[in-house]
């Protein structure tokens, strides 16, 4: 039941070669969704802030990175081993960013940024599959509580007052999720404006940006 990334100590996530291990969530092929709907909606303007929350492994914050090095990245965990892990993906990498040990919003408490990307725990906590496929990968990772929704309302909560005016949330959801992670950000201030699928044709993505005051 190991991880074959695990064993190997390697997965490859949007053509990046990322050090992995039991500390992190296995970078998936679906969160290259994510990724490309940020790069789509980044703006050119150069020295845009970019947030990550909840790195992992640094897949997504490394990726936007890699692709747009006129960008200032911010990554955060809560889980110091997880940012560790991203912070030699980084180095092997050699690509700067700036890594923070954090519950969510807490050590960026007062910053803004232009865009805010994230990979929550979504899986409810009765899911089967954390008896079965995942029940080697770290559970703080995966577990979003009760419903799946308690990261979502977190990151959604605290968004206002992380994004600059106008700023875009973007984030990934589970496949049967998309209506309830929408209603939330509606409830928080933020308009959707792009709910996507990944390559499996399943609800995946959605992109909100904040409502003008």
């Amino acid at each position: 039941g190991e991880p074959l990334a695990y064993i190997l100590g390697r997965r490859e996530f949007y053509s990046l070669s990322l050090g992995v291990g039991p500390a992190v969530l296995v970078p998936r092929p679906e969160t290259e969704t994510l990724v490309e709907a940020a790069l789509e909606r980044l703006s050119a303007q150069p020295g845009q802030r970019v947030l990550d929350l909840g790195t992992g492994s640094g897949a997504i914050a490394l990726a936007l990175r890699r692709e747009r090095s006129d960008i200032d990245v911010t990554a955060v965990d809560i889980e110091p081993d997880a940012l560790a892990l991203a912070r030699r993906n980084a180095a092997a990498l050699d690509l700067e960013l700036r890594f923070l040990e954090s519950d969510w919003y807490a050590a960026v408490a007062g910053e803004r940024f232009d865009m805010i990307v994230s990979n929550p725990p979504y899986v409810a906590s009765s899911d089967r599959h954390f008896d079965g496929p995942l029940a080697r990968e770290p559970r703080i990772a995966l577990d979003g509580g009760p419903d799946g929704l308690d990261a979502y309302r977190s990151i959604l909560a605290g968004s206002a007052g992380a994004l600059t005016p106008g700023g875009q949330l973007l984030v990934e959801h589970g496949y049967d999720q998309r209506e309830a992670v929408i209603a939330l950000a509606d409830a928080s201030g933020l308009v959707c404006e792009a709910a996507l699928d990944d390559l499996a044709g399943l609800a995946r993505v959605a992109c909100f940006r904040l409502r003008a005051a």
